[in-house]
């Protein structure tokens, strides 16, 4: 391998107590702790999306997870918007176009509201993880100042060069520089430019990496050995992998899901507000692409359409429903394999090393 690439690997893992630089992205709803535990005993980094959860169940995670491995994750919250703006007329439309695809909306069901953020960071500094990353935006100045004093590693999710100086210039440990090929929702600060600026991973990754003094650790579309080989080639010190550890019996994932990703070419999956109001990609399912249409009704804004569609995601879940499903996947999902996740480690990591010679 490059002499390099591998101090720079080595100078990583060396610093965040890791055998591998494979990492496991923090996907809220799809991150049980037996994902983490499976990943981190293989070398590489745990996560958590914490972002559904009260902070007794951030706990819960992070004990589960430092009982059964040797205590490596990262976890993770969104960083909110400002309160969105309400339209009663649009929200019941919406709920009408949503009773076609599963139970009826209840009334109200718009109203649900976030887990309080500063509930959560106070957790976030109680579980002490050896590292925290943020989505969405940056953490406070007075957080990113509380997180340091507690020895306590900021990762900065980004999805521009912009971002990713802004993240260094806040104090960022490392950038996580996710690729618009990433599944599930992309970490834009601006939530209504998500769609309008999406970098694929090949120009993100090298144009933060020569811009930043920190390091890049790179996401999006990374599911197979060549995929890290060509991500550590382009200037990151690691990797992050969402779907592509979605087939591990691990992540406990519904089965139709699961199964659906091993069909779904790059082009099966599209960028969708229709789900939480927040640009996510995901396979291409028949709600998906009929909220798409032209006469489709608007999706409300982030957090509201989650509310609105819960009820719906749900129900697809309870009953094998992948056409309502909220089925999220990166572009690479095809190249995602049913393997136990701590093998998956090993083998991408070798195969990795084979590419890099």
């Amino acid at each position: 391998m490059n002499h390099h690439i591998q101090s720079r690997i080595d100078g990583f893992c060396q610093r965040f107590g890791l055998r591998l630089p494979i990492l496991l992205a923090p996907m809220a709803g799809a991150c049980p702790p037996s994902l983490s535990i499976a990943v981190a005993n293989a070398g590489g980094l745990g996560a958590c999306g914490a972002l559904l959860l009260q902070p007794p169940a951030m706990h819960a995670w992070a004990q589960e997870v430092r009982s059964q491995s040797n205590g490596a994750f990262q976890m993770n919250l969104w960083v909110p918007d400002p309160a969105p703006l309400r339209d009663p007329a649009a929200e019941a439309e919406m709920a009408d176009f949503l009773g076609q695809w599963g139970p009826r909306v209840a009334p109200g069901a718009g109203d649900a509201p976030l887990v309080d953020f500063a509930a959560q960071c106070d957790a976030l500094l109680a579980a002490a993880p050896p590292i925290v990353s943020s989505v969405m935006g940056l953490y406070p100045p007075e957080f990113v100042a509380r997180l340091k004093a507690a020895g306590i590693a900021w990762w900065a999710n980004i999805s521009t060069l912009a971002e990713a100086r802004a993240a260094e210039a806040a104090g960022a440990d490392a950038v996580v520089a996710q690729g618009m090929e990433a599944g599930g929702h992309r970490g834009c600060f601006v939530a209504g430019e998500a769609e309008a600026g999406m970098v694929g991973s090949l120009s993100l990754i090298p144009a933060v990496a020569d811009a930043l003094a920190i390091p890049v650790i790179a996401t999006g579309g990374i599911a197979d050995g060549r995929g890290v080989a060509a991500a550590l080639m382009l200037g990151a010190s690691a990797v992050q992998i969402g779907t592509g550890f979605l087939r591990s019996p691990e992540a406990r994932l519904p089965p139709a899901w699961a199964a659906a990703l091993a069909l779904t070419p790059p082009e099966g999956t599209a960028v969708t507000r229709a789900f939480s109001g927040r640009a996510g990609r995901g396979i291409a399912t028949q709600y998906l692409r009929a909220a798409a249409a032209a006469d489709a009704p608007r999706p409300a804004p982030y957090p509201i359409q989650r509310g609105l569609t819960q009820a719906m995601r749900e129900a697809a879940v309870n009953s094998g429903n992948l056409s309502a499903m909220q089925a999220w996947a990166g572009q690479s999902a095809m190249l995602a394999r049913p393997e136990p996740a701590g093998e998956l480690v090993a083998r991408l990591w070798q195969d990795a090393q084979g590419w890099l010679g």
